[in-house]
């Protein structure tokens, strides 16, 4: 195996590639076109100007049931001096769009008409010229411009060109997008079935993903089959598709430093790299290239590497091509609940979840991990951290992109705290019901959902903190913690909290006191978390010292992520609900069955979401669903304790 590393010698900031790319890859002047029908042309970009052919109305037209008339003919008329019309003569019938008769230039409706026999009306009031009336060429006036080039069509443009006598356009041809998925690891999702993954494979997603997005940006593409990594394959299908009829060419994967990493050496073995890397974080491996011409893009493997290589290099040359502005997202102003460090000298594209709390917006960081294509499925908006700065502070307003509208994220409510399976299953009857409400939970433990109410960056939280000394859940923390803050306290769920372990018990773990093996290896929650606390609790009963645990201090923040690190072999133990453990098909040993309370601020608790919410917890379709997690007790639930 060839184990020689990549070095990024061409590594730019993000202005500097973009700057580069545009000056590089110019747009074709004139721009490749093709003729197309007007009602298959929405989506589609002018190649060339377009003038109207007819006049809309290409006559004078009634805009109104009635009578059509010669305006001074009705002069004087009122309710004391009615005039009289001759129907044929004076007057003639015509409905709303007909073709006005001559001689006549208004329309009086024919709510105002008094009709006195079959040939003679009478109205009360006179109409002006040109009342009711649509002018020939009122809305369009033939040879008059409807478009200019480079305009994208509209459904509602549809109507002007055929209105306007228009049945064709010529429009720019879509830029044709190659994309070549790389990596020996990668199976295809349409033929390998879930069940038959083997450990160190991956379903391939980002070219369907990209793909995707090409036909957003106004392109299309084709998708290559997946190539294992083998730099002389890579460079030959490059060399081919450099030499086809294609506009842009991606390699998916490949592009960072590592030894099987081909596609900066397939690149430069044919044609020339301009830049590999870029200060940015997630995207960083980006390759930029040209062969025979032609703009050949290294996207990272990673999923939102990939999305943000994208959205910041070839949608925006996509766009430059077909002749559009880059489409900028709208932004808000945001506040951080935390103080958020960054690496100087890289920007970074945070994404964020958002909720207005009292007056203010405010931004809760999701991870930051690059492979994790949920935290920008979950995002709400995207924080970009400049690269000179170290990081932003707390509670300091900065400029967040909005990925949902900014309305929907005024109707969200933003639950912070312990983390538990039952408030998906929440999350998904409060849409269900109430479409235009959205419950947004940030995982960071029990007491960081108090704190959270502290400093007022939450609606409400999740919290299953014990007392040691009574055996009972939150109120001592309340009372310590949240003096000055008047809450109310809502029973969510009883819950079996215990060791999850491998299927089968291999290790043939009995209880908590196996965590002191030398064999064993534990898996943690977070400081402040009440799973964590119930384990120094349980540990300082039995005098165990948390040093003599193999993990102790490697944690996890959710029970979800725990059962996974035990599923994967990462850890032989880990400390969680049992909805978790059977979730993934686990061993479960119960420990304890503990409280599960929602802290609401008082200030929050009639709003009308809020209440929203505690119906939704309150109905035998969610106890239901609860029920069914296994593990969890609802006789209580929705109670206001």
């Amino acid at each position: 195996m060839d184990h020689h590393r990549n070095v990024y010698l061409k590594m730019k900031t993000l202005a500097e590639a973009r700057e580069m790319m545009f000056k590089r890859f110019q747009p074709v002047d004139p721009p490749i076109s093709e003729t197309i029908p007007v009602p298959d042309a929405v989506g589609r970009v002018l190649a060339e100007a377009v003038y109207a052919r007819l006049s809309s109305p290409a006559f004078h037209a009634a805009a109104m049931d009635g009578l059509a008339v010669k305006a001074e003919n009705t002069f004087g008329a009122s309710e004391t001096r009615p005039k009289e019309l001759i129907i044929g003569t004076d007057a003639f019938y015509v409905n709303t769009g007909y073709v006005l008769p001559e001689n006549t230039n208004a329309v009086i409706m024919i709510e105002y008409v008094h009709v006195l026999d079959e040939t003679r009306v009478q109205i009360e009031a006179p109409v002006f010229p040109w009342q009711h009336i649509r002018k020939m060429g009122e809305d369009i006036v033939a040879t008059e411009l409807l478009f200019p080039r480079n305009h994208r069509i509209t459904p509602y443009c549809i109507g002007a060109l055929l209105s306007g006598g228009i049945f064709s356009v010529q429009v720019r041809k879509k830029p044709k997008v190659l994309i070549i998925p790389t990596g020996s690891e990668l199976v295809d999702w349409r033929t390998t079935p879930v069940e038959a993954l083997k450990p160190g494979q991956v379903l391939e997603s980002n070219s369907t993903v990209l793909g995707k997005l090409v036909e957003a940006w106004g392109g299309y593409y084709e998708r290559h089959e997946m190539i294992r990594d083998d730099l002389e394959t890579i460079t030959r299908i490059l060399q081919k598709a450099c030499s086809g009829d294609d506009d842009i060419i991606l390699t998916v994967g490949g592009s960072s430093a590592g030894s099987e990493d081909y596609g900066r050496a397939a690149i430069q073995n044919i044609g020339d790299v301009l830049v590999h890397g870029i200060t940015v974080m997630p995207g960083k491996p980006l390759i930029m290239g040209v062969i025979n011409q032609k703009p050949v893009f290294g996207i990272p493997g990673y999923p939102v590497s990939a999305i943000v290589a994208y959205e910041q290099f070839v949608g925006p040359l996509i766009c430059a091509m077909t002749g559009q502005p880059e489409p900028h997202r709208p932004t808000v102003s945001v506040e951080p609940i935390r103080k958020i460090p960054s690496k100087l000298g890289i920007e970074e594209f945070l994404r964020v979840k958002l909720g207005k709390v009292d007056d203010r917006i405010v931004a809760i960081p999701l991870p930051r991990g690059a492979g994790c294509i949920t935290t920008l499925t979950q995002a709400d908006g995207i924080i970009r951290i400049p690269n000179h700065l170290e990081g932003i502070k707390e509670n300091e307003p900065v400029q967040a992109e909005l990925l949902r509208p900014l309305s929907s994220i005024k109707n969200t409510i933003v639950v912070v705290g312990s983390h538990d399976n039952t408030l998906d299953v929440l999350a998904d009857m409060i849409r269900a019901h109430y479409p235009g409400l959205t419950l947004s939970s940030s995982h960071v433990g029990s007491m960081g959902g108090l704190m959270a109410i502290k400093r007022g960056v939450c609606h409400l939280a999740g919290s299953h903190l014990l007392n040691t000394e009574d055996g009972s859940y939150n109120i001592s923390d309340i009372r310590k913690f949240l003096p000055d803050t008047p809450v109310k306290r809502v029973q969510l769920v009883f819950r079996d909290q215990g060791f999850m372990i491998s299927r089968g018990n291999p290790k043939g773990i009995t209880g908590i006191e196996d965590l002191i093996r030398k064999d064993i290896h534990f898996i943690n929650r977070q400081t402040g978390s009440g799973t964590r606390i119930l384990l120094d609790y349980r540990l300082k009963q039995l005098d165990l010292n948390p040093r003599d645990i193999n993990g102790y201090g490697t944690d996890e923040f959710t029970h979800m992520s725990v059962a996974a690190a035990v599923l994967s072999g990462a850890a032989d133990m880990g400390l969680g609900i049992f909805a978790a453990a059977r979730a993934l098909n686990l061993d479960f040993i119960p420990v304890v069955t503990e409280q599960y309370d929602l802290i609401i601020p008082e200030r929050f608790f009639d709003t009308e979401n809020i209440q929203c919410l505690l119906t939704a917890i309150r109905t035998p379709d969610f106890k239901a669903r609860v029920e069914k997690l296994g593990g969890y007790h609802v006789e209580r639930t929705g109670e206001v304790l």
